[in-house]
């Protein structure tokens, strides 16, 4: 018996979410090249140490994607692969140091804290956009700098509100470093991405 099949025609939504979809893959791979190039010119120079794309990825990530767990993904990858191309060249005696070291795991997981403060914000507003641009290298800075303390001994750090700190005080220099860098890589990004999405020249998300 012959048997008759039928071609559904898309509506235009779903085109249009197909080729924004499309485009966010391609998007996404340039901003997993922009995670490695700033760390390969950017990290071996102590004066830029933290100045870095992937809080302003993650930030991207918690106000673009409506599947919560999906937004998770991107600054991970980005900061993954870009580990990896790194510790690539570290083994090669390209690069002065590994892209992989011990009790890096903590540092993907607080860099996760700026994907639930993109969700919140939603970066609809540039008081949202900005605010979370200060906000979470704030939260990662204080949050990454208190485990630096928590796990360094008494000769480095006080195990006392004076030792947290001079550990606070330490890491000054990366702090200003990342807060410029979401300052700057967050409107780019969010700029960049309206327009190759969507042709429309502004930062805000609709």
């Amino acid at each position: 018996m012959l048997q008759l099949s039928y071609f559904c025609p898309l509506t235009q939504n779903q085109i249009i979410i197909m080729k924004i979809n499309k485009k966010l893959i391609v998007f996404t791979i340039i901003l997993v090249a922009l995670a490695t190039a700033c760390k390969f010119f950017f990290g071996p120079e102590l004066a830029w140490s933290g100045f870095s794309p992937v809080i302003a990825i993650a930030l991207f990530a918690g106000f673009i994607m409506k599947q919560k767990d999906m937004s998770f993904l991107l600054p991970l990858a980005a900061l993954f692969i870009s580990d990896a191309v790194i510790q690539l060249l570290y083994t090669q005696d390209l690069f002065p140091y590994a892209g992989f070291y011990g009790g890096q795991w903590k540092n993907y997981l607080v860099l996760l804290a700026a994907v639930l403060i993109g969700w919140g914000l939603k970066g609809k507003k540039l008081s949202g956009i900005f605010g979370g641009a200060i906000i979470a290298p704030t939260v990662f800075f204080v949050i990454s700098n208190t485990m630096v303390w928590m796990a360094a001994t008494e000769v480095v750090y006080a195990k006392s509100f004076t030792g947290w700190l001079t550990c606070l005080e330490a890491g000054l220099p990366f702090y200003r470093n990342s807060l410029i860098a979401t300052m700057v890589f967050l409107p780019v990004i969010l700029f960049a991405f309206n327009y190759m999405t969507k042709k429309k020249v502004e930062i805000t998300l609709a």
